[in-house]
């Protein structure tokens, strides 16, 4: 599995009442490291705050970041997704999950589609053209 990731990206919306610094711990424990965020302010529909956090890793941050992840999905989650893999791989070879950021917090992993933590794993080249399907697959089955 060494040197199969290319990069890893984390984005979540974080609201103002929302503790920053609880939910990039969280997101930290995910994914290991000290990883740069970035944030960017928005404006919500009411002219509410609103920062959209990103992380971007490359080569081998991506690689260990990969690794923290595989040993703390737990199995249940990882059968929910093995199901739904043609779902969460695009056309691209790149593999999205999402996580409930508020269970994220209190130390818990779930799947999250509303408010969640966004996961983005994009291969390196060799996966792609219909492999890695069956390499993100294998990876949820064996962990």
């Amino acid at each position: 599995m060494k040197g199969a990731i290319q990069s890893l990206d984390v984005t979540y919306l974080l609201h103002a009442t929302e503790d920053a610094d609880k939910v990039a711990a969280a997101v930290r424990g995910l994914v290991g490291g000290e990883a740069p965020f970035e944030s960017e302010e928005m404006e919500g529909h009411y002219g509410n705050g609103i920062k959209r956090v990103s992380v971007h890793l490359q080569g081998d941050q991506a690689a260990k970041a990969f690794a923290a992840l595989t040993a703390s999905i737990p199995d249940g989650v990882r059968k929910e997704w093995a199901r739904d893999i043609d779902k969460l791989v695009d056309e691209h070879s790149s593999l999205y999950l999402r996580f409930d950021k508020q269970m994220l917090v209190r130390g818990e992993i779930a799947p999250g589609y509303k408010d969640g933590v966004r996961l983005k794993i994009k291969p390196r080249i060799f996966l792609a053209h219909g492999r890695a399907a069956e390499f993100f697959l294998e990876w949820l089955k064996e962990g």
